[in-house]
């Protein structure tokens, strides 16, 4: 089952609850100051699959 969503993904693998964790300090962060409306998916590129 893992290989299979693995194989889903462009990235090649799941991302982790850390994905996540760090891409919210990021937004958390005063690097992300300026950073406002926008959507971060998390999903390594699924989103972004075209077919």
């Amino acid at each position: 089952m893992i290989a299979r969503r693995d194989a889903m993904v462009p990235m090649g693998k799941m991302g982790t609850a850390w994905d996540v964790a760090h891409a919210s300090l990021f937004l958390a962060s005063d690097d992300a100051k300026y950073v406002s409306g926008v959507l971060l998916p998390v999903d390594g590129a699924l989103t972004c699959r075209t077919g």
